[in-house]
């Protein structure tokens, strides 16, 4: 076992050295788990559907992340692999949809805080989530919002803290509020940096307004440029694609829905640069935002 994960460690590094960018964008949500999960799978698929390699990694806290939403929550993870129990080729399972699935540790104790491993562990797992997404491709990371804790930040591999990071809102106001105080706090755990709003239920006028009024209260408040990822519109061919097990692009590819994430899937998939560098929506002024 230990040999499949010197195997697959060393095809990382030759892709390394051959100047593979990995893509990670790390997904936190102001929303129901449901409407993430939903979210990533649609994504993920319509990433596929573009032409790309996809991996989605459920590092949540709970046992409701994206790996439980597709039946993969049970069986070995990364932080096997940066045991050597396993080799990283036994993490990742290829779903229907297109894309692999894989489980970042164990639950409950990944986010426990520096006494969860050994240093020597946490080396490893670092080293092995590198490997993984030089291998991968795109990787898109459930995270949860216990990723920005009170104390100090919590991400469990630094690569998700440097990679893009991704804040889903809906259109109500507990749900913008509680994004706000997400980014707050990210903004006092990882300093100074760009964050990705994606708002999800929402026509485009309504995910502009709601981007505008987040992105004028962290400009003012935090110092903090937001950037709009774009919106997906509430549409009952997501749930009826859901109950059949397929992603909307594929079920119901004219559905608004399915124009909504290709747009998205085009746009995460256009450059090889993080997409946090430019904004889709200009700021304005259509309504205040209270911080």
């Amino acid at each position: 076992m230990v040999a499949n994960f010197d195997f697959d460690q060393a095809e990382g590094l030759r892709r390394m050295l051959a100047g593979v960018q990995p893509r990670v964008l790390t997904f936190l949500s102001a929303t129901p788990q449901d409407d993430k999960g939903a979210m990533l799978v649609n994504l993920g698929a319509s990433l596929v559907h573009a032409g790309n390699e996809v991996l989605l990694l459920d590092a949540s806290t709970s046992g409701d992340g994206v790996a439980s939403r597709l039946g993969l929550a049970h069986g070995a993870s990364l932080l096997d692999v940066a045991r050597q129990q396993c080799g990283l080729n036994q993490v990742i399972h290829q779903v229907p949809q297109g894309f692999g699935v894989a489980s970042l540790g164990a639950r409950g104790h990944l986010m426990d805080g520096p006494g969860y491993a050994s240093e020597d562990e946490a080396r490893r797992l670092a080293k092995t989530f590198e490997v993984m997404a030089r291998q991968a491709g795109i990787v898109l990371v459930d995270g949860d919002m216990s990723m920005a804790g009170q104390g100090g930040a919590c991400f469990p591999v630094p690569m998700m803290a440097s990679a893009d990071i991704v804040v889903q809102v809906s259109t109500s106001a507990t749900s913008i509020k509680a994004a706000y105080c997400l980014i707050k706090r990210l903004n006092q755990e990882l300093g100074r940096r760009p964050f990705g709003i994606l708002v999800t239920g929402a026509s485009e006028t309504e995910a502009k307004v709601v981007y505008d009024n987040m992105a004028q209260a962290a400009s003012r408040y935090l110092a903090v440029k937001l950037t709009s990822m774009g919106s997906v519109p509430a549409d009952e061919y997501l749930h009826r694609a859901a109950r059949l097990g397929r992603s909307v692009i594929d079920a119901f590819p004219l559905a608004g829905a399915s124009v909504a994430f290709r747009g998205l899937a085009e746009r995460l998939a256009r450059s090889a640069a993080p997409v946090l560098g430019t904004t889709l929506y200009q700021t304005g002024n259509p309504h205040h935002f209270s911080a």
